[in-house]
C-alpha cells in the first residue's frame, strides 16, 4: 500500500473574557488531557492554534499545560499556525487590522515557544480571497480550508489530497483541504476505522490526509471525555498510528516544502455549508433544507454541492441588526485608530472577537454575557473620547441609509436611530462599562421547526464498551420540552427604547407580552426625520383605523450628563379616544433580581397610576430611574429568546420590557426624564 501524510491540526478558541467556569471545564476536560497525553508521543508530528487570548489564560494560569505544549514544539512536534489574535474572522474587519490581529499572534507565539508560524488557521473558515494580500504582507505562507470550499467551487472530491494555489493580485498562498469525512471520524470511529479512514487517502506517493478540527472534540463534547482518556481512545490512535507503515505523520510546512500543488485554485467566498445555512432567513434556511431533501443526499454529495448552498458570513448583518450595528459601531473606531489610545486600540482588537456577530448552533449573538463583554470592549474606547463637554455627532453609523444621532457626555454613551423611530438604540454606562440598551428582537429561527413539529428522534448508537462510534453532536438528538413552545413569540419591530404605541384599545400585560395588541400607528418601525441642531425627530404618520388619519409626532431629546429627557408631542385628526404607550427594552446581566419600585418583575407586574419608576440594576449597582410628567399605567415583563446551543434549546432572559401607557385625544404632550445615579 502506498504511504500517507497524515497532516493533523487542533484548533483551540475561547471567546474573550469567557465565563471562566467555561474555560475551566474545557481545560480540564479537553485541552489539558490532550497535551498531557500527547507529551508521551513527542514523535507525532501535528500542528496547533490556540487563540492569543486563550493561549495566555494556559500560559499563566495553567503552567503545566503549557510546559507541555513548549516541550513538544521543542521536540519538534508541535507546529504552530497561527490567526488573529482575538479570533476575528478576517474577512469581517480591515486589512491593517488583520495584519495588526496576526502580527500580535505571530509575536506571542515567537517570545514564548520560539517559533514563527507560517500557515493561518481561518477563522470559521470564512474564505474571501482578499484576505491574500493581507496574509501573504504577514508571512503567511498556506491557509486551511474545508474540503467544501473547493466541492462547492467546481473541484473534484477525489481530489482532496494535497495543496492547491491560489492568488490575488499576484500574490501567492496556498490552500488546504480539510477532509469532511476525516472530521466526522475523529475521534468519534474506532482507533482501527480512524486508520481505515486515513487510509482512504493512500492514493498516490504524494498523498495527504488532512484533518484540522476543534480541540473541543477531543473530551469537551458529549461523551468525549470518557471515549478519548477513560478508554484511551487518543493513546489508541497516537500508537497505532506512529506504528503504521503507510501513515507519515507531517506537519504542514514540510509537506508545502516536499510536495507540488495539485494546481492552481479560485475559491467562491464561502464557509462550511452549515455556516451558510445559519446566514439566511428562516424561511429560505428550511427552503434550503428543503431542497437538500429532493434532491437526493447521492446527488447532493456529488453535484449538488456545487450548486446547493446559502449565504455568506456577512449576511449575519442583514439577518440581526443588533449585530449589524456593534460591528458598524467597531468599524467606526478601526477608520480613525490613529487618534486612539493603546489601549482602546487592544479594545477595539478584543471587539473584534468573531463569536457575537453570529449564531449557528452555538449560542454566539444569542449569549447576552459575549454582547456584554463587546460593548464593554466598546466603552472602554468611548470613555477615552469622553470629554468635560456633552458632544454630538449625526452620521450612519450602522451604514442603513438612516442617520444616527451619537451623544457622548461625561458618564454615558447614547445613540439615537432616524430609521427605528427616534428610538435610543444605545445607553451604555461609562462608569460601569455597561450597555442597558443591550437588548434583542425575538425573531423567527429555522430551528424553532424543531419545536414547533417536533419529529420523532433518530435511533443513536450508544457507546459500549466495545463499541465502533460514539454519537456527535452533529447526530446526537435532544428531547423537545412542551413548554419551549410558549416561549416563542416573535417581535414586529426592533427592542429599543422611547418606542412610540398607538392603539384604539387599553393596553394590558398579555397583549404587551404576546405583541399581539391593536397597534394603530406607525411610528414604532418606521423612519423619523432629524433636525440636528436641536435633536429633534419628527414624523408625519398616521393613525390607521377606519382610514388614515394625520398624525405628526414630535420627539425632542435634551441631554444632562447622567440623564436624558424627552419632550414628545403629538397632532392627530383622529378625534375619537386613543391610547399611547411608551416602550423600553433595558438589558440586565440578571434580569430577574432587577427590582422595580422595590418588586420583582416575577410573571410579570402591573402597576396603575404612576409617574415614576425606580430600576435598581443589580449587577452594576446603578439606579435606573424613569419619570413622566403624566400618570400612566406600567406592564413590565422579563423577555426571553428561545434559542439554540450544542446542548439543546435554551430560554434566555435578555432584558425587561416597560410600557408607559396612557389615554388622549388628538393631542398629546408629555416628558419622559431618564436618569442614572449609584445605588
Amino acid at each position: 500500500m502506498k504511504k500517507v501524510s497524515l497532516l493533523l491540526g487542533i484548533h483551540m478558541h475561547q471567546p474573550v473574557d469567557n465565563f471562566s467556569e467555561a474555560v475551566d471545564e474545557a481545560i480540564a476536560l479537553s485541552y489539558g488531557p490532550f497535551f498531557e497525553t500527547m507529551a508521551k508521543y513527542p514523535d507525532f508530528k501535528f500542528a496547533v492554534h490556540c487563540s492569543g487570548w486563550l493561549l495566555e489564560q494556559i500560559r499563566s494560569k495553567h503552567p503545566r499545560i503549557f510546559s507541555d505544549m513548549k516541550m513538544l514544539t521543542q521536540r519538534g512536534a508541535i507546529e504552530w499556525i497561527t490567526a488573529g489574535y482575538y479570533e476575528p474572522v478576517l474577512s469581517a474587519i480591515p486589512s491593517r487590522d488583520r495584519q495588526a490581529q496576526i502580527g500580535k499572534l505571530n509575536r506571542y507565539i515567537k517570545k514564548h515557544l520560539g517559533t514563527v508560524p507560517q500557515g493561518l488557521w481561518l477563522t470559521e473558515r470564512v474564505w474571501e480571497s482578499s484576505l491574500v494580500p493581507d496574509l501573504h504582507a504577514s508571512g503567511i505562507r498556506y491557509a486551511v480550508v474545508d474540503d467544501y470550499h473547493f466541492l462547492s467551487s467546481g473541484f473534484d472530491a477525489a481530489k482532496m489530497d494535497g495543496y492547491y494555489e491560489t492568488e490575488e493580485g499576484g500574490y501567492p498562498l496556498a490552500l488546504f483541504p480539510i477532509s469532511q469525512p476525516l472530521r466526522y471520524a475523529i475521534p468519534f470511529f474506532s482507533v482501527e476505522r480512524s486508520i481505515d479512514a486515513i487510509l482512504q487517502y493512500a492514493k498516490e506517493e504524494d498523498s495527504a490526509a488532512i484533518i484540522f478540527d476543534d480541540a473541543e472534540k477531543f473530551g469537551l463534547w458529549p461523551q468525549t471525555h470518557e471515549w478519548v482518556y477513560e478508554k484511551k481512545w487518543l493513546e489508541g490512535f497516537v500508537e497505532a498510528v506512529l506504528e503504521h507503515e503507510s501513515i507519515e505523520t507531517q506537519h504542514y510546512s514540510t509537506y508545502l516544502e516536499q510536495q507540488r500543488s495539485k494546481g492552481i485554485a479560485y475559491l467562491n467566498n464561502t464557509s462550511y455549508f452549515e455556516m451558510g445555512e445559519w446566514s439566511l432567513r428562516s424561511e429560505q434556511t428550511l427552503a434550503l433544507e428543503a431542497l437538500k431533501e429532493q434532491v437526493g443526499t447521492d446527488y447532493f454529495d456529488r453535484m449538488g454541492v456545487a450548486f446547493i448552498k446559502g449565504g455568506t458570513w456577512k449576511n449575519f448583518f442583514v439577518k440581526y441588526h443588533e449585530s449589524n450595528y456593534l460591528h458598524k459601531r467597531m468599524l467606526s473606531y478601526s477608520v480613525q485608530q490613529e487618534n486612539l489610545k493603546k489601549s482602546a486600540l487592544e479594545s477595539l482588537y478584543k471587539l473584534q472577537t468573531n463569536d457575537v456577530f453570529w449564531h449557528g448552533v452555538f449560542g454566539g449573538l444569542y449569549l447576552p454575557n459575549l454582547r456584554d463583554n463587546a460593548y464593554r470592549y466598546l466603552l472602554e474606547i468611548e470613555r477615552t473620547q469622553a470629554k468635560k463637554k456633552i458632544a454630538y455627532r449625526v452620521a450612519d453609523i450602522d451604514m442603513d441609509g438612516f442617520e444616527e444621532l451619537k451623544v457622548l457626555s461625561k458618564s454615558l454613551s447614547t445613540v439615537f436611530s432616524c430609521r427605528w423611530g427616534g428610538q435610543m438604540v444605545e445607553f451604555g454606562s461609562l462608569d460601569a462599562l455597561f450597555n442597558w440598551q443591550n437588548t434583542l428582537m425575538r425573531r423567527k429561527e429555522a430551528y424553532h421547526e424543531k419545536i414547533l413539529h417536533p419529529k420523532e428522534a433518530p435511533t443513536v448508537q450508544k457507546d459500549e464498551p466495545d463499541g465502533d462510534a460514539i454519537a456527535t453532536i452533529h447526530s446526537s438528538s435532544n428531547r423537545i420540552d412542551e413548554t419551549l413552545k410558549a416561549g416563542l413569540i416573535y417581535d414586529w419591530h426592533p427592542k429599543h427604547s422611547f418606542i412610540d404605541h398607538f392603539s384604539p384599545n387599553p393596553f394590558d400585560m398579555e397583549t404587551f407580552r404576546s405583541a399581539s395588541f391593536h397597534e394603530a400607528g406607525d411610528f414604532a418601525n418606521q423612519p423619523f426625520e432629524l433636525d440636528a441642531q436641536t435633536h429633534t425627530f419628527t414624523r408625519s404618520g398616521g393613525i390607521h383605523l377606519d382610514r388614515k388619519h394625520a398624525t405628526d409626532l414630535t420627539k425632542r431629546y435634551l441631554f444632562e450628563d447622567d440623564g436624558i429627557t424627552l419632550d414628545l408631542s403629538c397632532y392627530s385628526e383622529y378625534e375619537g379616544e386613543l391610547y399611547y404607550g411608551m416602550e423600553f427594552n433595558l438589558h440586565l446581566a440578571h434580569p430577574h433580581l432587577a427590582l422595580l419600585n422595590g418588586q420583582k418583575i416575577g410573571e410579570g407586574l402591573c402597576s396603575s397610576g404612576l409617574d415614576t419608576l425606580s430600576i435598581i440594576d443589580t449587577f452594576t449597582q446603578k439606579r435606573v430611574t424613569l419619570t413622566c410628567s403624566r400618570i400612566c399605567d406600567v406592564s413590565a415583563y422579563t423577555l426571553k429568546t428561545v434559542s439554540q446551543s450544542e446542548s439543546g434549546f435554551d430560554t434566555v432572559a435578555q432584558q425587561i420590557s416597560l410600557l408607559f401607557s396612557c389615554p388622549f385625544r388628538s393631542k398629546l404632550q408629555l416628558k419622559m426624564k431618564l436618569e442614572v445615579s449609584d445605588v
